[in-house]
């Protein structure tokens, strides 16, 4: 058993389907925390539309601060708004990741051996992946909007004697492709000692620099093979040898497309969770964000049929980094594992012969399981 503690956890479940598996989530955090003997406080926040709709903004001032003042953030999802409203709701993201210095996104993908044939790849390629992509957050063509004192960072739509034009600015700097980059090397070090930086270095700029930083801080791994990667290419072998990869790590474009694409690897978008971490560290872990990288999916809100797994396992990363709950995070991921063997399946995943589950329905039995596992220590 792990040492008994009090933990802060500030949940903002958004729009769409994020309330849904938001709930799950922490109900899993709950059978944790009766099994365990912690005590979990869960501040709740309105974010993105919701947050729009109330505030006026998609995450207020108030919100950010009881972010500020927790041990990590459970995230649902947030989005649905239509093209050219005046406030995205996406803004509560970019605000978020900016305003507590969240640089880097984690993103595991690892396919249950039961689920192999959920994958549209061929089973045979998908033996033995175990890959985690680290997406830098905070920087490239996301953040190129114009701010006050900052020139030469335009991202406009503009008019002009021949019509519209569009533009943005793709800007890094050296400091932040470090800190992504050793990030990147330090995973691999407790893994199996492989990273492969990604970049366009044959058209970009950007990319010339990153790869001449990656260069220079592979020197201080010796330890860890080091290869660099053209974008397009690694899209390719994502598909092609994807158990060849360990850590791959990229800038934020990149990193956004390619994430989405090794979802699929795992057959789903509604199985794979996220962390997003940053410099400040707290009395147990690092401070963290944490998000299912599946979106809100308005099309089926409200339908008890998005798959919670996802946001289950981000509730598990969220233990593991920011709370440094090792034990009970591995529980969590024990208890996914036996219900996918077991046959359980949410609408995304439907197979023949498997048992379809609601949201509400696949959340109470990984948690029944929690309680098993956790019971009988057998973790």
């Amino acid at each position: 058993m792990g040492t008994q503690g009090t933990y802060s956890i500030a949940v903002l479940p958004g729009d769409g389907i994020g309330p849904e598996v938001t709930e799950q989530a922490v109900h899993v955090l709950q059978a944790i925390a009766q099994q365990y003997g912690h005590s979990f406080h869960f501040q709740y926040g309105l974010v993105g539309l919701a947050a729009i709709e109330a505030e006026g903004k998609a995450i207020s001032d108030e919100t950010l601060a009881v972010c500020q003042g927790s041990d990590a953030i459970l995230f649902g999802a947030v989005g649905g708004a239509q093209p050219g409203a005046a406030v995205k709701p996406e803004e509560a993201l970019f605000r978020l990741r900016k305003g507590l210095q969240f640089f880097a996104n984690l993103r595991p993908v690892r396919p249950s051996p039961a689920m192999l044939d959920a994958s549209s790849i061929k089973p045979e390629i998908l033996q033995g992946v175990d890959l985690i992509v680290v997406r830098e957050l905070t920087g490239g063509l996301y953040y190129g909007h114009l701010e006050p004192g900052v020139p030469g960072k335009p991202s406009e739509i503009r008019e002009t004697p021949q019509g519209y034009e569009a533009i943005d600015t793709l800007l890094y700097t050296e400091a932040e492709i470090e800190r992504i980059v050793r990030v990147a090397f330090d995973l691999a070090r407790e893994r199996r000692k492989k990273v492969t930086s990604v970049d366009k270095a044959n058209v970009l700029s950007s990319s010339v620099l990153w790869r001449r930083v990656a260069e220079r801080v592979s020197k201080d791994y010796p330890d860890v093979a080091f290869e660099h990667l053209l974008v397009d290419a690694c899209a390719m072998h994502l598909i092609r040898r994807p158990a060849s990869f360990d850590v791959i790590v990229t800038e934020n474009l990149f990193g956004d497309i390619l994430t989405d694409e090794a979802s699929m690897l795992a057959g789903s978008m509604g199985m794979l969770p996220s962390a997003s971490l940053g410099t400040r560290r707290t009395e147990h872990g690092i401070f963290g964000l944490y998000e299912p990288i599946h979106g809100s999916a308005p099309d089926i809100a409200g339908q008890n049929k998005a798959n919670p797994i996802a946001a289950i396992l981000t509730a598990a990363m969220l233990l593991r980094h920011s709370l440094g709950l090792k034990e009970e995070a591995a529980t969590i991921e024990a208890a996914v594992e036996q219900c996918i063997q077991a046959g359980y399946r949410t609408e995304d995943l439907r197979e023949e012969g498997k048992e379809i589950l609601g949201t509400k329905e696949m959340g109470q039995r990984i948690a029944e399981k929690v309680v098993a596992l956790a019971g009988s220590h057998t973790v």
